[in-house]
């Protein structure tokens, strides 16, 4: 199970890594006037999208290995384990608002501003911290 625990901790950073800069690119993306740096950002947004999702589907994996191996029998009836969950779902939702955000860019229909991105990209980090105390400090 370590080897289990620690991919799903390296898959999960990976997944985070484009959690947070994905919406960065978006803030940087609203201020391009030029086609060449439009067309730059929708490549590069893409590709992250992509790197992301394989994080992301890698880190459910070994994910829903560890809760079903032991997890879901050890702490089932413990609060924070659920809590944690509904924390992860509010993540893979974020994850689906942030595809529809770069197809919004890729057809040239953003309709939110720089300042929309910057509060946007704040989202991830706050349900990191959240997820990080509850596994480890599992309060209830």
């Amino acid at each position: 199970m370590p080897w289990v625990k620690a991919l799903h901790i390296i898959f999960m950073v990976t997944w985070f890594a484009g959690l947070f800069y994905l919406p960065r690119l978006f803030v940087y993306h609203v201020g391009v006037s030029d086609d060449a740096g439009n067309v730059r950002f929708k490549v590069m947004e893409r590709k992250l999208f992509i790197i992301m999702t394989m994080g992301a589907v890698a880190t459910a994996i070994f994910g829903f290995w560890l809760l079903f191996a032991y997890a879901w029998t050890a702490f089932s009836n413990m609060g924070w384990l659920h809590t944690k969950l509904f924390l992860v779902a509010l993540l893979v939702a974020y994850h689906g608002w942030c595809y529809k955000l770069v197809l919004d860019f890729r057809h040239d229909r953003n309709r939110h501003s720089e300042k929309f991105y910057r509060f946007f990209n704040e989202g991830p980090a706050l349900l990191l911290v959240a997820v990080v105390l509850l596994v480890v400090v599992k309060p209830f």
